[in-house]
This record gives C-alpha cells, sequence and structure tokens, in this order.
C-alpha cells in the first residue's frame, strides 16, 4: 500500500491505495496552517512562520490581517487526496474484471471527499502482443469510469515488472518480445558481480542500444508514451489526469536494482551493484582510459546482497569507495543513473508538450545504513550519498531541467521503528531530499513505503509535511 503526497511549500497531496475499510478522515489533512517561509541552513529547509504585518500594527489591523490570512491559507493549504488503485487493476488479460465493483468503490471515495486516484499503466500488459501493438482498451474504459465518478488520475509509465518488491501483490512481467530480445541478448538485463541477471527492467546500459528491432529502449518508451498521448487525449484535453509519473527503473524508481527480494534479498542487506552486464563494463572501461587508468576494472570486493558495511573491503572504514578508483567509479555509476533518468524524461517531455500535465519520477528511500560512514545500501542503488556529499541534490537539479516533481518514499518511518543493526536514518533522510528538491524550486511529493493503516503512520506523514 503506497500512500503519496505532493509537496510545493504549502501544497500537499496525499494518496491512499486503500479501497475499503475505516478511512482516515479528509479533513484530517486539510486543516488551517500559518504560513511558512523557507530557509535552507546547511542543506536543509527551516520553517520560518510568516504573519505578513507591518512592524507598528493595531489591534483592529491584526485581526482583519488575520482573517485575510486565514481565508488565502485555506486554499493554499488545501490537501487533495489521491488513493492508489490496486496494482492489479487491469489483469494481465487486459481487463477489468470487476468494473460494476470499481464504480462502486470509487464512488465510495468521492462521496468520501478524496479527490482522484493512482495508477500504473503496466508496459508488460498494454504492448504484451508485439512491438507497438498497443491495447488500451481497458485502460480507457478504467480512465472513463474515474471520470464518470468525478474524480481526478495520476498515472505511472510502468516500463517495470510488478512481482520481486516489497509489497507487489500481483505479478505482470515485461512485454514477451522484450523477454525474447532477452535470451538472446541478456545483456539487456541488469547484472551483478556473479553474473546474475535481474529481469525486472532493462539495463541502462541499453538506452540507446538499437536492440529491439532497430529500436532503443528509449525510442520504445518514447514510441509507448506517444501512443498513450494519441488514444488518451481527450483525458489529457479535459485535464482528468494531473501529472504522469514516467517509470524510471525497478519498481518504477530512479535506481540500480540493487536490492531484489526475488533474488533473495534481505532487509537490511547492502545489496550489490548492477553494472556488469557487457554495456556498461564496456562503457566503464572507456571511461576510466579517457582518465589515463585502462587498467581500472569494476569493484570485485564489494560484497554480497545481504552483506553488512564492514564485512567488505569496498565499504569497510577506509575501504576502497574512498580511494581514488573508487571515487571515480561512484562517481561515474551514479552519473550514468542521472542520464538515463535525464534522457528518458526529456523524451516524455517532448510528447506531453503543450498539454497541462506535470512530470514526476520516483526516488526510493534507502533508510538503511544511512548512519554508517559509507551509506553502503544507497551507494550500490546509485545514489552517491556521504556525510560530506549530497547524493539527492543532484537529482533535484536533473528534474528541475524538466520542471519534474520529485516523488520521495519512506515518509511514514520513524527511526524508532527500525532494527538497531539495520543503522536507519529514514527521518533524516526524508529531511535531506525533500530539502534538496525544494533547494531547486521543484515540487516535491511523497509516500509510504511499506503497507500501514495505523494513525501513528499517518500522524508521521503529516509531520513530515
Amino acid at each position: 500500500m503506497r500512500t503519496r503526497l505532493a509537496l510545493q511549500f504549502q501544497l500537499y497531496n496525499f494518496q491512499r491505495e486503500r479501497m475499503s475499510g475505516e478511512a482516515i478522515p479528509v479533513d484530517r489533512a486539510r486543516k488551517l496552517r500559518p504560513s511558512y517561509g523557507f530557509k535552507l541552513d546547511r542543506c536543509h529547509v527551516n520553517k520560518q512562520l510568516r504573519l505578513r504585518l507591518p512592524l507598528k500594527a493595531s489591534a483592529a489591523q491584526f485581526k482583519e490581517q488575520i482573517h485575510t490570512i486565514a481565508k488565502d491559507e485555506m486554499l493554499a493549504n488545501y490537501v487533495p487526496v489521491y488513493v492508489m488503485l490496486p496494482l492489479g487493476v487491469v489483469t494481465n488479460e487486459n481487463v477489468i474484471e470487476d468494473r460494476a465493483g470499481l464504480e462502486k468503490q470509487l464512488r465510495k471515495l468521492h462521496a468520501a471527499g478524496v479527490d482522484g486516484v493512482m495508477v500504473d499503466v503496466w508496459w508488460g500488459i498494454v504492448e504484451s502482443q508485439g512491438p507497438r501493438q498497443y491495447d488500451w482498451s481497458a485502460y480507457k474504459t478504467l480512465f472513463q469510469l474515474v471520470q464518470k465518478c468525478e474524480l481526478k488520475l495520476q498515472v505511472i509509465m510502468s516500463f517495470h515488472q510488478c512481482g520481486g518488491n516489497v509489497g507487489d501483490s500481483v505479478f505482470i512481467s515485461l512485454p514477451k518480445w522484450v523477454l525474447q530480445v532477452g535470451e538472446a541478448n541478456p545483456d539487456i538485463f541488469y547484472t551483478n558481480y556473479k553474473g546474475i541477471r535481474n529481469k525486472e527492467c532493462l539495463s541502462l546500459g541499453v538506452d540507446n542500444q538499437p536492440v529491439f528491432h532497430g529500436r532503443s529502449p528509449i525510442q520504445v518508451y518514447g514510441d509507448y508514451m506517444r501512443s498513450f498521448r494519441d488514444n488518451m487525449e481527450e483525458f489529457l484535453k479535459s485535464q482528468l489526469m494531473v501529472d504522469i509519473e514516467v517509470g524510471l527503473g525497478p519498481a518504477g524508481e530512479l535506481r540500480y536494482p540493487s536490492y531484489a527480494q526475488i533474488l533473495g534479498w534481505v532487509f537490511p542487506g547492502i545489496g550489490e551493484f548492477q553494472c556488469y552486464d557487457k554495456y556498461l563494463k564496456a562503457d566503464f572501461k572507456k571511461a576510466a582510459t579517457e582518465v589515463g587508468h585502462p587498467e581500472w576494472e569494476l569493484p570485485d570486493n564489494a560484497g554480497e546482497s545481504n552483506d553488512i558495511p564492514e564485512c567488505t573491503e569496498f565499504f569497510k572504514s577506509s575501504g576502497t569507495y574512498q580511494t581514488e578508483k573508487g571515487v571515480f567509479f561512484l562517481t561515474w555509476y551514479s552519473n550514468k543513473l542521472l542520464t538515463h533518468g535525464d534522457d528518458i524524461l526529456d523524451e516524455a517531455n517532448k510528447v506531453f508538450l503543450g498539454y497541462k500535465v506535470k512530470l514526476a519520477a520516483k526516488v526510493s528511500g534507502i533508510h538503511w545504513w544511512y548512519k554508517t560512514e559509507s551509506h553502503a545500501a544507497e551507494l550500490t542503488a546509485g545514489y552517491y550519498n556521504l556525510n560530506h556529499r549530497d547524493g539527492y541534490r543532484p537529482i533535484a537539479r536533473m528534474l528541475s531541467r524538466h520542471n519534474a516533481i520529485l516523488n520521495f518514499t519512506c515518509l511514514e518511518m520513524k527511526n524508532d521503528e527500525q532494527p538497531v543493526k539495520a543503522r536507519s536514518g529514514a527521518e533524516e533522510l526524508v529531511k535531506q531530499v525533500l530539502s534538496g528538491g525544494w533547494a531547486e524550486n521543484i515540487q516535491v511529493a511523497g509516500e509510504n513505503a511499506l503497507e500501514r493503516y495505523d494513525r501513528k503512520a499517518y500522524e508521521q506523514i503529516l509531520f513530515k509535511c
């Protein structure tokens, strides 16, 4: 279950996946607040109360100004509530199984004051029959139903597999024709040091390689989004859709699939680097040669998925990650991820240019090992974040180029809920990422990482707002 909020200073957007059971009262989230200013202080944002009153204001002026603020802030602090639809609302057979039941639930949401819903639009369902053979019929029916129920829509371009990650309740693979290409050329998938392939999504190493019948993955994604635009134009023009989140990796997140439950990862393992396919190997060798070190190879001492940092030569104190070679590798590894996101969002911007819809991208909340020197789990995922180096500000800066929303996870988490051995810093991580987004003057969204139905998690999300 995911809860998402879209934040831009005082504008928040709360989402909830749960379709039945006791609802959290909407008016609890739509509370009136004073206006706040934001001041950047050591890479974090501090709220400062602003009442916008002259220094010498009479009691009558003060009362009148407070009344005006109350009226203005009621709108400025309005919290749209969005509910995340079930991952399999459109089945692998590309149908909506219980349309009547879904409509009943949507009408309940509308009656409760919910503003809209969010839904994954799965590549593996829509383009399952072959290259450029798109079937949008089930999603068009779904969108018509959402519109009929007077709700708004947030859409995810889901270019990844569903299944194998925390919270995945159904299995939806990549399109079969993509997997067939992978059988002949397994290097299109992310690969760890041992050569194990991960088929959740395509490796960024092939982003611009014409491996799909003459098309590169970025061209394939672009064609998919163009077909979506052309077939869903009525919903775009009517502004039924408020934003489109573009999938950029596993679970739709901008990261490497460093921690995959389907391949045996267990929390709080550090994960593994995922750059050992032939394309990324060649790219690294070329980059190392250009800086005068053709002898440098990809890391062979970073341990295994379920290791702890101090058990590896790479992540231990004074380990490889702090050497010239280690710094070069981590810079290359994280920059490849940034370029990947930048290129796909460039394509998305071309596709949706002229429509009143925001783009968004999701960043994973990797909070375990945050309170260690090496931040190992973040590094294997592609976030080059250390105590003296902000790994998230560059992502926010990249997103600012596209006027895109940064959607971050784990807003519901508190440090004291995590096992001590995980060295978690969920609360500090959320503060760092939101601060980086605000500093780059972009909208910041958030959602819960794990399925939660309790008041404590909900209150923590409100607190992070």
